[in-house]
């Protein structure tokens, strides 16, 4: 669906930076996007629906997320994956804006993790996972506050969850499973000389 081989960008908006995502970059990017749109189509509101509960969007999206950043090691590439995501989501659920609240924890996630350094989340060992799973449960926190706030009705949320804080904490629970399931993946993939770029 998406076959772009090879994608110069420059001046993204961490500065002039100038960064070239090659064909393994764009294929990670473009699958974990259509991954975790095709999922949220098709099981996240079936989930939604039996358990009132947002947690399984949250963890599936950070857990694609990290392999995504894991491969690619490359500023705006979790941005990218957002906005794909996003844009799948909107050809398969035409109404569903409350994407746009995954949209903008990706690109937190991402110019987090460029700030952080990819070296210290994803190849210091203990200290690394941990740096990426609270990253992940803000993330989603992050998400879950946008989604609250914007595209939820307030007297749902305090019927349900008794406010925006506790849906947004529910946001934030998810990402917390995602990120260890996210950590676990590359943590395995390594063991299996399986090589990131």
């Amino acid at each position: 669906m998406i076959g772009v081989t090879i994608m110069k960008i420059r001046n993204t908006i961490y500065g002039g930076l100038t960064m070239y995502f090659n064909s393994r970059d764009l294929a990670a990017i473009s699958l974990s996007a259509a991954l975790w749109a095709v999922v949220n189509w098709i099981v996240a509101p079936i989930f939604w629906q039996l358990t009132h509960l947002p947690i399984l969007c949250d963890m599936l999206s950070v857990t694609v997320l990290i392999v995504a950043l894991w491969w690619t090691r490359k500023p705006g590439a979790g941005t990218a994956m957002g906005v794909i995501a996003t844009v799948l989501n909107f050809i398969l659920r035409p109404g569903a804006f409350q994407f746009l609240g995954f949209t903008v924890a990706c690109a937190f996630f991402d110019i987090t993790s460029y700030l952080i350094g990819y070296g210290n989340i994803l190849d210091k060992g203990l200290k690394g996972s941990i740096s990426l799973i609270v990253l992940s449960l803000v993330s989603t926190t992050i998400a879950g506050l946008i989604i609250g706030n914007f595209f939820m009705n307030p007297g749902f949320l305090s019927n349900m969850f008794g406010g925006v804080l506790v849906f947004s904490a529910l946001h934030g629970a998810g990402g917390l499973s995602g990120g260890a399931l996210g950590v676990v993946l590359i943590r395995g993939l390594e063991r299996r000389q399986v090589v990131s770029m």
